[in-house]
């Protein structure tokens, strides 16, 4: 079976959307995309400029200035930053702590969105995340999905990526996830909320599987996703 159309999965951090939106495009034979990196990467060159995340006109040049390179092959990362690979660097707690505000830049949402349509376009069948793709980036895609969970687990899943097991560190994870909650909920561009045509899915009780059975039924059974080629 052939799928065509557009998946999108929004939602905070560590709901685990990069795993499970592999696993999807995987399932569909689709493309796959992690705009989230791009913003990651776009942090990456921000704070290699040494330009402070708060300085929304020097974030703004710094970025315009860099050549972010994200892939769209769901089995291999790819994430690059004028020509140096950042996929295991955006990930860390550097990064972490600054992306919001980098991200919250008008200008640098314009620039990252144009440059994600251009990638769906190209793609034509894909699976996208992050966390304003049903509302901003692809507002007609053919599926959208908010994955949440609740603030504890997400902590738990992310210390497990990082590979952190005191229990404090994990109580801190929590607590940086809220915040970024709030902050990202509450930004004037593009704030973090569930398109009105999307359908909310709350992995705290799904393991990883599950919740990629759960979209690729909802794919298979949404108009032009689940056409037979």
């Amino acid at each position: 079976m052939t799928f065509r159309g557009q998946v999108t999965l929004d939602g905070p951090s560590g709901t685990g959307k990069s795993s499970v939106a592999r696993g999807v495009a995987a399932r569909l034979g689709a493309a796959y995309l992690d705009t989230g990196a791009m913003y990651r990467a776009a942090t990456v060159a921000v704070l290699d400029a040494g330009v402070d995340p708060a300085d929304a006109d020097g974030v703004a040049r710094t970025v315009a200035g860099a050549r972010i390179e994200v892939g769209t092959d769901a089995a291999t990362e790819t994430v690059r930053v004028d020509g140096v690979d950042v996929a295991a660097r955006i990930r860390g707690a550097e990064v972490t702590r600054a992306v919001s505000a980098v991200s919250a830049v008008p200008a640098v949402r314009r620039r990252l969105v144009d440059q994600q349509r251009a990638l769906v376009a190209a793609a034509g069948t894909v699976v996208v995340e992050g966390r304003d793709i049903g509302t901003v980036v692809l507002p007609d895609a053919t599926l959208k999905i908010y994955l949440t969970a609740a603030p504890e687990a997400r902590a738990q899943r992310r210390a497990a990526q990082l590979g952190i097991r005191e229990q404090s560190e994990i109580v801190e994870l929590a607590a940086d996830l809220r915040r970024r909650d709030e902050f990202d909920s509450s930004r004037a561009d593009s704030p973090l909320r569930p398109a009105a045509e999307a359908i909310v899915v709350d992995s705290t009780e799904l393991d990883q599987q599950g919740v990629v059975d759960r979209v690729v039924a909802l794919a298979e059974s949404a108009v032009g996703v689940g056409e037979r080629a």
